[in-house]
């Protein structure tokens, strides 16, 4: 029987119990080997007995502190941030009480309570909590100490979650230079907040700018610990998803999602969560190339491991329950997806007044489904629920907000509700033009929709405009050989036929018409 098993027994057995009583520390280095072991309901129990007997210490005791974060670590890395949460705000209040109002050690507790609110979407509550840690650890280490670096990279994540890129940007490129000069270049530790900076730029259409610096991680580290470390899996999952949205298929983004996997299951086992989302990437990497008999089983298996490991509520089943709705409804088995959709709902809706921009998706996603199945009356109130939930948790100008814009206006217009649906995409280039820049990929694609409201009205004048910009911007993001960008071509091409255009037309659909045969080559169906 192992040690950690033991003391499990003691703990949990009366008649044992009653005869030894073990000491506080005893019970959290059991409770950290059982969670090593892989005992996840052995350490469980255990750090929720070393919370007990710290509480005989008193509510101002840092051995309490200690043993609260413990469990909410426990809970973070299976993803239970909503467990974490109260276990990481009480944490912080009893170290408060324990020590000065600038002690370092507020660090830690400021930070671990951050980035719970911030993994639930709650960046407004992180904030404050970033801010003050950053000052703590700036005045009391030093501004080049690696705790300010940390807390520099939450804050910058929270500007990012808040679409503040410009100030994102510069805060991890600050705590990169911290991590660099105290640590030294070469350092591991560095290749996180460069990933950062890669998922900074992807997210943003920058994908130029992501690529060095998810290269550069990863080269960092495989230097540093092996090829097959499993701190590899970082920048390999960041550039693996910078190559899918530049449809970058086969070439790239499949081989390294598959390298991913081998590392994270030689590493971590078959049922580790993070293991389920690289195969949900995976699954719907194969979804968009139109693999369907291939992703559907990567999907299955990620919300097995997910529900086994987080349980069946978790917001992560729910995330990829609303892939497999998708993958249903691109092979047109609508009751599948609307089945799907609604089991995601079902888990990441937490009813009125208490919603977080998570469950805008799965909102979205169903309303789209009624939206082509004709069901209209019920497809308006779930966009409008969207947006009003993004306008609410991230504030009128984010580039999420544009999205639902553009979801809702383009409901308007298949409906041929043109006048509705204009002010619409309006709205949504100003928030995009401002919030990730006028040379963003989704900048050209609201432009194309404009521009095909305005075909839609006959105002083919107005529209003639919009398409070279769309297209040009498109290109430039995506390059020559996208999809996307055969779409916009032959969109043109219509108005430019009604121009009487004609050589125009010829030029343009030969070139769409290569671009889908070469991206069809490239990217078969299987």
């Amino acid at each position: 029987m192992t040690r950690a098993l033991a003391l499990a027994l003691l703990l949990f057995s009366p008649c044992w119990a009653a005869a030894q009583s073990p000491g506080w520390e005893e019970i959290l280095g059991a409770a950290d080997r059982a969670w090593e072991a892989g005992q996840a309901g052995d350490a469980e129990r255990l750090y929720a007995a070393a919370i007990t007997k710290a509480e005989s210490f008193g509510e101002s005791d840092l051995r309490l502190a200690r043993s609260l974060s413990a469990l909410g670590v426990f809970y973070r890395e299976q993803g239970r941030y909503r467990d974490a949460s109260p276990l990481f705000g009480r944490a912080l209040s009893v170290t408060e009480k324990a020590v000065p109002s600038g002690d370092p050690g507020l660090v830690p507790a400021l930070n671990n309570l951050g980035a719970a609110w911030l993994q639930q979407g709650q960046a407004s509550a992180a904030e404050p909590l970033f801010r003050r840690s950053m000052a703590i650890a700036e005045k009391a280490l030093g501004p080049d100490d690696p705790s300010t670096a940390t807390s520099m990279a939450g804050l910058a994540a929270v500007y990012q979650a808040r679409a503040r890129y410009a100030e994102a940007e510069s805060l991890y490129r600050g705590a990169t230079r911290i991590y660099e000069k105290t640590l030294g270049p070469a350092d591991p530790a560095v290749a996180r907040p460069l990933s950062s900076l890669g998922g900074l730029f992807r997210e943003q259409g920058r994908y130029r700018d992501a690529e060095p610096f998810y290269r550069r991680a990863l080269s960092l580290v495989e230097q540093a610990l092996g090829p097959d470390h499993i701190q590899t899996a970082l920048p390999l999952g960041g550039l693996a998803a910078l190559y899918n949205a530049q449809g970058r298929y086969r070439e790239a983004a499949e081989p390294l999602y598959r390298r991913t996997l081998a590392i994270q299951e030689r590493a971590m086992g078959p049922d580790h969560p993070a293991l389920a989302g690289t195969l949900n990437d995976l699954g719907d990497l194969y979804r968009v190339q139109g693999r369907y008999a291939e992703a559907e089983p990567l999907f299955l298996r990620s919300i097995a491991i997910r529900e086994a490991r987080l349980g069946p509520r978790h917001p992560d089943v729910g995330a990829t329950l609303g892939n497999l709705g998708l993958l249903y409804f691109d092979q047109r088995r609508y009751a599948d997806a609307e089945a799907a959709y609604k089991r995601a709902l079902a888990i990441l809706d937490p009813g009125p007044g208490r919603e977080t921009p998570v469950v805008t998706e799965s909102l979205n996603n169903l309303a789209e489904l009624y939206r082509i199945q004709g069901r209209y009356a019920l497809a308006e109130p779930l966009y409008r629920r969207a947006l009003s939930i993004r306008e609410q948790a991230l504030g009128p100008e984010h580039p999420s907000v544009a999205t639902s814009l553009n979801n809702l206006a383009a409901f308007y217009h298949v409906q041929g509700r043109y006048a509705e649906a204009e002010p619409l995409y309006r709205r949504t280039l100003v928030i995009l033009e401002k919030s990730v820049g006028p040379e963003h990929q989704r900048v050209g694609i609201t432009l194309n929709n404009l521009a095909e409201v305005y075909r839609a009205q006959g105002r083919w004048e107005d529209a003639a405009r919009l398409y070279p910009q769309a297209i040009a911007i498109v290109e430039k993001n995506l390059g020559p050989d996208h999809p996307t960008l055969a779409g916009l071509l032959e969109n043109y091409a219509v108005v430019l036929r009604r121009a009487r255009r004609d050589a125009e037309v010829l030029e343009i659909d030969e070139r769409a018409r290569d671009i889908r045969a070469r991206h069809a080559i490239q990217n078969p169906r299987r």
